[in-house]
């Protein structure tokens, strides 16, 4: 089978598998790949920037895949099935997993991060972790995982028809938190740098609010809700600045959710967090729980991430195409690779 592996940052190999262990245990299942979103931790590792990574490695976590084969015991799915991969699992039972919150385990392993991912032909994998529907396109298969990451944090956020949402960072991530926020019922105001990433945005999710992060952002938006602030700021960027200058957004009361994160400390004035009461949330990864939901939201017409799709690799072109994605900048929203 063909694999393309990231060596170092910047070096990819191309190579043959001539034999492969088809091989199950108990639980598993063998996977064909048929496409994969390349998202910010791929786009990172390239560069040599993801925190938690080691080389060499094989990228790919937002995946496609045909079961191919399963083990005796697998009653989940079966062989044909297409489906999307929660690539995210824990090695071992601790308090987090035990707590409901196996995405903060100790030992969560992620592939294409801390394992080798899906820029391979074949894999095996848990069959647990693959989350099948046969009327969904191979497209949105592949972007269920970052779905899933917008559809987790706009639960950590608890939001109620009656807030006020800003969503900062309008990238795959921060459109899809605009998506499952807007389906709360909530007013949502979109923030970015990019005029050409804010028009997208207003494109694909059909939201009327958006702010340009470059101004005056707090008098942007007090002139755009009468005098009031965000009830509750969601940050999508993984930059510091934007991250910490949330504390200024938020209304009194107001809850702060962080989807990115960096490498460094988070510091804000205590008496003007007190003052506020505020409340500041992580959000990481995603559940079991919601790959299934966001699967029947897009069977039902609810949602549909194949618009967040403006480039297309193919497998065999990686280590050729893979650097011109960082040229694209506001065009490029997400690129899908094709096997």
């Amino acid at each position: 089978m063909k694999v393309i592996r990231l060596n170092e940052p910047g070096k990819w190999e191309s190579f043959q598998v001539s034999k492969f262990d088809k091989t199950l245990s108990p639980g598993e299942a063998l996977v064909k790949v048929k496409k994969i979103g390349i998202c910010g931790t791929d786009l990172h590792a390239f560069k040599g920037s993801q925190p938690f990574f080691k080389y060499p490695r094989i990228l790919g976590h937002e995946l496609a895949v045909e079961v191919i084969d399963v083990a005796n015991d697998v009653k989940t799915i079966k062989v044909g099935d297409q489906c999307a991969v929660e690539p995210y699992y824990n090695e071992g039972i601790n308090q987090a997993v035990r707590n409901g919150k196996p995405n903060c385990g100790d030992n969560l392993r992620v592939l294409g991060v801390h394992v080798d991912g899906g820029m391979q032909e074949y894999f095996k994998y848990p069959a647990k972790f693959l989350h099948s529907s046969n009327t969904l396109s191979e497209d949105q298969l592949a972007m269920i995982e970052p779905l899933a990451i917008g559809c987790h944090a706009v639960d950590r956020a608890n939001i109620s028809h009656k807030d006020i949402v800003l969503v900062i960072g309008v990238g795959p991530i921060g459109l899809a938190t605009i998506q499952f926020a807007q389906l709360t019922g909530a007013r949502v105001i979109a923030m970015d740098l990019d005029d050409a990433k804010l028009e997208k945005c207003k494109k694909i999710t059909k939201i009327s609010d958006t702010i340009n992060a470059l101004g005056d952002v707090e008098t942007l938006l007090t002139e755009l809700l009468d005098g009031d602030l965000p009830t509750i700021v969601m940050d999508a960027t993984g930059s510091e600045k934007s991250m910490l200058n949330t504390f200024n957004y938020a209304a009194a009361g107001g809850t702060i959710v962080f989807i990115g994160l960096f490498l460094g400390n988070v510091v804000f004035n205590d008496p003007y967090f007190h003052k506020k009461e505020l409340t500041l949330k992580a959000s990481r990864a995603a559940l079991s729980s919601d790959f299934g939901r966001i699967i029947r939201l897009i069977e039902a017409g609810k949602i549909d991430p194949t618009s967040f799709i403006t480039h297309r690799i193919k497998f065999d072109d990686i280590p050729d195409e893979f650097e011109k994605l960082y040229t694209c900048k506001g065009d490029l929203i997400k690129a899908i690779i094709e096997l």
